[in-house]
């Protein structure tokens, strides 16, 4: 007698769970969507289909919906699927550099509720507590069997991939942070918890949501104090083998410029960066950290902006040169900057870009606006839900949320 086949039963259930993970995926993206939708974007029967929508609802992530889409067969409707209203969220965090957003997000990115507050000490524990009150304010008022799968928080600099250290957070002064755990110390939960740097994530919101939906080939530009870029090619995010790529705040701008925090020469950050442009219109350094703001108030640019806008055309024509994108996303105070210096910064792109790469790029504004880094940070929340939803809806996570709130 045959000895029976190791690991056939495991590999039926890993083959479940990824199949729960790609539908509830789906649903995600779209916020609703047709049984015929699925069935056809999974390649999997309608039984199948069915079976795993019934086992999503039971985990109270998705519901019925009213029918959607065209008709099946002899003119019956396709039924729908949509997230659950009260189903599970997450909680997002965009750390800035004297401030912090921080959200209660639903499945489908919509935004339940949201908390800021401007800290005064900038010491990691110091912020650590100011975020876990805000986690709290935004939690409290969550329906009872909501569950939360995960808290997402965004980094303005270098986060390790393999466990979410800060290993560098220069406008913050922080250096080896390991701010997650500071957080659920804070908190005095056991949630999952995921770090990654602030433009990165703003680059993933716009591919999933935003400006560059269905654009496997992107560059998001971001302004917070310092500069960075979150780049994904092919629809894959550049990460580097550490995760630290994209930081083009410290590249060389201009070999005789002023000297950088980092210990480089005219650096993006010191010669186009947010204090270089607060400088030229006189912005008083206490309004550094609502420079976007600051430049939204202007009818018209300043003429001290119109060198900075050549200048800041001729760096992303550079990167264009690199990457070879088709959008660029121009985000934080960028955006702002964008509208006022379009000309420049475009006349900036096509002096210094290869025709080749020019003639395909697009410059654009973040379409979820400033929440482009918020909702990004959900997004990474959300990926332990996908990967294997029954764990991730466990019971120990919802007695988190309860724990949170109290």
């Amino acid at each position: 007698m045959a000895p029976p086949r190791a690991g056939l039963g495991t590999n039926q259930e890993a083959v479940r769970r990824h199949n729960l993970g790609t539908l509830l995926r789906h649903v995600h993206q779209r916020g609703q969507s047709s049984r015929a939708e699925l069935t056809k974007g999974m390649g999997l029967n309608r039984s199948t289909i069915a079976g795993l929508v019934a086992e999503l609802e039971s985990l109270g992530a998705v519901e019925h919906a009213d029918t959607v889409g065209g008709t099946r067969g002899a003119g019956r409707p396709s039924v729908g699927v949509r997230v659950a209203r009260n189903g599970p969220f997450v909680v997002a965090v965009d750390l800035g550099v004297d401030r912090a957003v921080v959200a209660r997000v639903g499945m489908g990115g919509t935004v339940l509720e949201r908390a800021e507050t401007v800290f005064e000490g900038s010491e990691a524990w110091q912020v650590g507590a100011v975020v876990a009150g805000l986690v709290r304010k935004v939690v409290a008022d969550a329906p009872d069997l909501s569950p939360l799968v995960g808290i997402g928080i965004s980094v303005p600099g270098l986060v390790r991939r393999s466990d979410g250290l800060i290993r560098l957070a220069p406008n913050l002064d922080w250096h080896d942070v390991s701010f997650g755990s500071i957080v659920l110390a804070a908190l005095g939960v056991d949630v999952p918890i995921s770090l990654a740097n602030d433009a990165d994530l703003g680059a993933m919101a716009e591919h999933e949501r935003g400006a560059a939906v269905g654009v496997g080939d992107l560059i998001y530009v971001s302004g917070n104090v310092g500069v960075g870029a979150g780049v994904i090619t092919g629809g894959q995010r550049l990460e580097g083998a550490g995760g630290y790529a994209g930081e083009i705040g410290h590249l060389r701008f201009n070999p005789g410029g002023k000297p950088c925090h980092c210990g480089n020469l005219g650096c993006w950050e010191t010669e186009v960066g947010a204090h270089a442009i607060a400088d030229a219109i006189r912005c008083p350094p206490e309004r550094v950290p609502e420079l976007g703001a600051v430049l939204a108030g202007y009818a018209k640019a300043p003429r001290e902006l119109r060198a900075i806008g050549q200048a800041i055309g001729q760096g992303l024509a550079s990167l264009i040169n690199a990457f070879n994108p088709q959008v660029v996303v121009m985000g934080g105070y960028f955006g702002a900057l964008y509208s006022l210096v379009r000309d420049e910064i475009d006349g900036g792109v096509a002096d210094g870009a290869l025709p080749a790469a020019a003639e395909s790029v697009t410059l654009a504004h973040p379409a979820l606006g400033d929440d482009s880094v918020l909702l990004g940070a959900a997004e990474m929340a959300f990926e332990p839900l996908f990967v294997d939803p029954p764990s991730a809806l466990g019971r120990a996570i919802l007695d988190a949320r309860a724990r949170v709130a109290g």
